[in-house]
C-alpha cells in the first residue's frame, strides 16, 4: 500500500506550501499538531471525519481519520475501533512503543502499515484507507478500510464471443487486478502502482510477467508512465495517447480491452498491460499490425476454424477499406474492366442519378456515419432501432427519389458489414478513416490513387513503432517463426515459442519433451 503512493509526495509537498524537492516533513509526537497539519493539506472537508477516543488504562489519546465517502465503516468499526477499545492493554514501554503493540497484536486487519511521514499520511487518506494516530508516537499506522461501491463482473459489452470467459473488467483496478492473479498464479507475475494526477491522484498498475517480458521495454513503458503530469487522469484512453509512439497514426499502437483472458494471454507473451482506476478497459503494449485481426476465440476453438476466421477478417480489412473506392474508380475511370452485363445493369440502375460516383458514395457513407454514432449514444433498445430501421427507410427513400443507385446501397453495406468484424473497435475507425481517403484518391486518379495509396499504407506501417517493435512485424522485419499465429493460428502443438519479435528472456511456451 505505501508503494502505491510515493509518486505523489512531490504534488503533496506543493499543497503544503513546500518546494517538491524537500525532504518530506515527518509526524511529530504530539497528537494536536499531527492533526492540525493533516487539517490543513487537506483543506478541512465536510466528508473528513476525524474520531477522537483514548484507549487503555492510562486513558492513551487516540485519533482516527477518514473520509467517510471513501472507507467501508463497518470495516473500521470491526477491525479497529472495537479491537482497540477492548484489548489494548498499556504497555510497560514508553509511549512510542505503544504503536508497535497495537500493530502486532491488536488490530485484527491484515493491511496495516507504518506511516512517518505527512506526505504518506495524506496519501493514504485519499487512498480510501484509515489512518490512526496515538499521542505521543511520531508513527501512525495506515489500515485498509477503503469501501466504496463497484461494478460487479459482468460479460464485456464490447468484445463478445461465442465460446470463452465470460468475464470482465470492471472500474475497480482490485478487482480487475485479482482477475489477472486469478489467472496467472506464479510469482514472477510483478504488479507496479503508481498515483498519477496532480487533482485526482488515481491508481494506476502495471502488469508483467518477470523472465519473460523484456526488460527494456518494461523500463520505457516505466519511464513514460511516470513523465505524465497532468491535473487528473481520465481514463486509459490519456494513459494511452501519452505512452504511444506516434499521436500523428490514425492506427491504434496500444491495445484496449475488457477481456481478462486477451491480457492474460497477451502477458504471457512477454507484453505488457496497464490500468486506471476508475476505467473498466486494460492497454496492452506492444502490438503490431496483426494484433488487431486476433481474437480471445481464436485459441477457443479448432485451429482450422481459427484460421479461417483470421483470413476473413483480414479480407473484411480490405472491403471496409477498398471496396467503394474501387467502385468509384471503376465506374468513373475504368469502364472496360467492368463485364458488359454488369456494366449494363449497373448503367441501367444509375439511370437518373443527378450525382457523380464519388458524390453519391459520400452521401451514403456519411449517411452510414451518422447513423452508426446515433445508435452508439442512443439507449441500447432504441439505439438499434434506429441503426436498423433507418439505415432501411433511409436508403429506400434515397433509391427511389433517385439520388442514390441501387448498386451504390449494396456497396454501403457490404463495406459496413465488413467494418463490424474486428475484434478491435480502435483498428475499425482506423479503417473508417482511410476509407474516405481512398475514396478521395480513387476520384482524382482512379486504380492509380488506389494503388498509391496502398502503398503510402505499407509505408507507414513500416514506420510506426510500438515501444520499439516495428508494427508491421512479422512480416517486415521477417520472423517467419512468428507466422505461426499472426493470420494463420497453426495447432496448438506448434506453437511452442513465444514470439520472437517481443525478444523475451523466456522463448519456450510449450515443452513438448
Amino acid at each position: 500500500m505505501l508503494n502505491r503512493m510515493k509518486l505523489a509526495g512531490a504534488r503533496i509537498q506543493r499543497a503544503a506550501g513546500r518546494e517538491p524537492n524537500s525532504e518530506p516533513l515527518p509526524l511529530r509526537t504530539e497528537l494536536r499538531l499531527n492533526l492540525e497539519c493533516i487539517l490543513a493539506i487537506l483543506r478541512s472537508p465536510d466528508d473528513l471525519i476525524v474520531r477522537h477516543f483514548t484507549i487503555g488504562a492510562n486513558q492513551l489519546p487516540c485519533a482516527l481519520i477518514f473520509f467517510d465517502s471513501l472507507v467501508d465503516k463497518d470495516l473500521v468499526q470491526s477491525q479497529v475501533m472495537k479491537p482497540l477499545l477492548q484489548q489494548y492493554e498499556d504497555a510497560n514501554d514508553s509511549q512510542q512503543q505503544a504503536i508497535h503493540l497495537v500493530v502486532r497484536e491488536v488490530l485484527t486487519s491484515v493491511d496495516v502499515e507504518v506511516l512517518e511521514t505527512q506526505e504518506e499520511v495524506v496519501n493514504t487518506i485519499l487512498g480510501g484507507d484509515t489512518v490512526l494516530f496515538l499521542s505521543g508516537s511520531r508513527q501512525a499506522i495506515a489500515v485498509g478500510s477503503a469501501g466504496w461501491k463497484s461494478r460487479g463482473v459482468e460479460e464485456p459489452l464490447t468484445e463478445s464471443i461465442i465460446r470463452g470467459s465470460r468475464e470482465g473488467f470492471v472500474e475497480d483496478v482490485r478487482t480487475n487486478v485479482s482477475l489477472i492473479r486469478r489467472r496467472i498464479r506464479v510469482p514472477d507475475l510483478r504488479i507496479l502502482s503508481f498515483r498519477m494526477g496532480r487533482r485526482s491522484k488515481k491508481n494506476v498498475v502495471m502488469l508483467y510477467i518477470e523472465g519473460v517480458a523484456n526488460r527494456g521495454i518494461v523500463q520505457e513503458a516505466i519511464r513514460r508512465i511516470e513523465s505524465l503530469d497532468i491535473d487528473d487522469v481520465e481514463g486509459s484512453g490519456t494513459v494511452e495517447q501519452w505512452m504511444s509512439d506516434s499521436f500523428m497514426s490514425p492506427f491504434p499502437l496500444i491495445s484496449s480491452t475488457e477481456r481478462p483472458d486477451k491480457v492474460t494471454g497477451a502477458l504471457q507473451q512477454g507484453r505488457l498491460s496497464v490500468m486506471v482506476d476508475g476505467d473498466p478497459f486494460a492497454l496492452v503494449m506492444p502490438i503490431t499490425f496483426s494484433s488487431n485481426l486476433q481474437s480471445p476465440e481464436d485459441f477457443y476453438q479448432n485451429w482450422l476454424l481459427a484460421t479461417l476466421t483470421r483470413i476473413l477478417r483480414l479480407l473484411a480489412a480490405a472491403i471496409a477499406t477498398f471496396l467503394p473506392a474501387l467502385y468509384i474508380a471503376l465506374l468513373e475511370f475504368h469502364h472496360g474492366l467492368i463485364p458488359s452485363r454488369l456494366a449494363f445493369s449497373i448503367a441501367g440502375a444509375r439511370e437518373g442519378v443527378p450525382f457523380p460516383a464519388v458524390i453519391e458514395a459520400f452521401i451514403m457513407e456519411t449517411t452510414l456515419e451518422l447513423l452508426r454514432e446515433a445508435g452508439i449514444r442512443l439507449p441500447k433498445p432504441i439505439g438499434q432501432t434506429i441503426g436498423i430501421v433507418g439505415g432501411l427507410v433511409i436508403g429506400e427513400a434515397a433509391v427511389a427519389a433517385g439520388i442514390v443507385s441501387p448498386i451504390m446501397v449494396i456497396v454501403v453495406a457490404v463495406t459496413a458489414i465488413a467494418s463490424f468484424s474486428f475484434p478491435s473497435y480502435s483498428f475499425a475507425i482506423a479503417l473508417r478513416i482511410l476509407r474516405f481517403a481512398m475514396m478521395v484518391a480513387a476520384s482524382i486518379f482512379g486504380l492509380y490513387g488506389i494503388i498509391l495509396g496502398y502503398i503510402m499504407i505499407n509505408i507507414h506501417f513500416v514506420n510506426l513503432r510500438s515501444f520499439g517493435i516495428p508494427y508491421s512485424t512479422p512480416f517486415a522485419p521477417l520472423y517467419l517463426q512468428d507466422w505461426k499465429d499472426v493470420i494463420l493460428r497453426a495447432p496448438i502443438s506448434y506453437l511452442k515459442d513465444r514470439p520472437r519479435m517481443m525478444q523475451t528472456k523466456d522463448k519456450k511456451r510449450l515443452n513438448t519433451e
